[in-house]
């Protein structure tokens, strides 16, 4: 049986791959537009179309990128929960609310780009991942804490 947490997980990728259509879908033609031949582009890096792309389209770019950052964490913290057996209860409910605060900021960033709800969104989906993270090194330390005398004199009247 799999881990329950793994759920937001794959959503949050399915997600990137949606910003991802979204942003192909939106850059390519703008790009066309601009008279930019990708066959003779060389070298150049995805902040380069900053100066020539519509703001719209390059949106959906810069979150494309946003969710190769801190999601990371997300995922290797949530990976960390499955494997310490706490990937249900608690844990699950902030997974999905940072998965669901993830994709409110990708519609935020990719349409209106208002910064201050992005920040807002950010702030929020940033203190549930430390609420994550702190929960995950809690199973860490609490499951690998020292035996008591009394424990360890019980174990071996047990054998």
């Amino acid at each position: 049986m799999h881990s329950e947490i793994l759920a937001p997980v794959v959503a949050l990728v399915a997600w990137t791959l949606v910003m991802l259509v979204w942003m192909m879908a939106m850059r390519m033609p703008a790009m066309r537009k601009a008279g930019i031949d990708m066959g003779k582009l060389v070298g150049s890096k995805g902040t380069d179309a900053d100066k020539v792309l519509p703001a719209q389209a390059q949106w959906k770019a810069h979150n494309y990128n946003h969710l190769h950052e801190q999601p990371t964490l997300f995922y290797a913290v949530a990976l960390a929960l499955a494997l310490l057996g706490q990937g249900h209860g608690i844990n699950l409910w902030l997974a999905w609310a940072y998965v669901i605060l993830r994709i409110a900021h990708s519609v935020v960033q990719a349409t209106v780009n208002r910064v201050s709800t992005r920040f807002a969104l950010f702030l929020l989906s940033t203190l549930v991942l430390m609420a994550l993270t702190l929960h995950a090194g809690m199973a860490i330390v609490l499951d690998h804490a020292p035996a008591t005398p009394v424990e360890t004199t019980a174990a071996a009247y047990a054998r």
